[in-house]
């Protein structure tokens, strides 16, 4: 078998939640480009709508869009049946949607504490249990999280964010270890910075721009487009004998 072929999901069906812009927007054209045919959710229809579009017309395989709160369990089912009645089964899950709140822990609310972590953390929970046990009974899945350094590592005025990502972390090793007899791979990306619409009050702040550059062995930040092989990798039969890990992709930071 020619290794080139392992990354390649023709036939295969994703689901990427948050994929109308940012690391999940790049996530889902790439596996698009290699074959998937792909579904967006998000909470706003009229953006996954616009994303679907665009990658259908760049890759010019079928693209799914539609909406839902991925925090509350009901909508969480109804949408997934909704995708799978019209998209066919779930092959790859990417649980990517994400908000942050930044401040201290003392100046947060308790609404800002659990807003964070039900999109960042119980979101996926909903989303993978019900996908996880359906790939199982077929044999094949990939469940792909969306983790952060932080998973691993802390930042001053992150608790909320801080707290969701390492739960993330150890969601994605229990489910893998629930299901790696079963031919599902349950594994979790961990970008370092990355210029999305979560960053831009970093960004736009030349202090805290430089002094997150200056924590980056690489000298800078992560372009959007360093994610998808990462992504593709762990959808694809590639990743094959790879669960319940962590793939940072940071730019050296973890490594200090």
């Amino acid at each position: 078998m020619n290794v080139l072929n392992s990354f390649r999901l023709d036939g295969r069906r994703a689901l990427v939640t948050g994929g109308s812009r940012g690391l999940g927007r790049v996530i889902a054209e790439a596996l698009s480009q290699a074959g998937a045919e792909v579904a967006i959710v998000s909470r706003n229809l009229a953006d996954c709508e616009a994303a679907a579009l665009e990658i259908a017309e760049s890759t010019g395989r079928g693209t799914y869009a539609t909406h839902a709160d991925l925090t509350q369990s009901d909508q969480v089912a109804k949408v997934i049946a909704q995708v799978q009645a019209d998209l066919g089964p779930i092959d790859i899950l990417v649980n990517n949607a994400g908000i942050n709140t930044r401040g201290l822990a003392h100046e947060l609310t308790e609404e800002d504490f659990d807003a964070v972590i039900a999109i960042n953390l119980k979101a996926p929970f909903l989303c993978s249990r019900i996908l996880g046990p359906q790939m199982c009974e077929r044999g094949w899945g990939r469940v792909i999280n969306i983790g952060s350094i932080l998973s691993s590592v802390a930042i001053a005025g992150r608790a909320p964010y801080c707290s969701a990502k390492a739960g993330v972390a150890n969601l994605t090793r229990v489910l893998a270890l629930e299901w790696a007899q079963q031919g599902v791979t349950v594994n979790t990306i961990c970008p370092g910075p990355f210029a999305t619409d979560m960053n831009k009050p970093l960004l736009e702040d030349p202090e805290k721009y430089k002094a997150f550059v200056a924590k980056i062995p690489m000298g800078r930040w992560g372009e959007l487009h360093e994610i998808a092989g990462a992504a593709v990798f762990l959808a694809s039969d590639a990743s094959s004998f790879v669960t319940g890990s962590m793939l940072t992709v940071d730019g050296g930071w973890t490594a200090q």
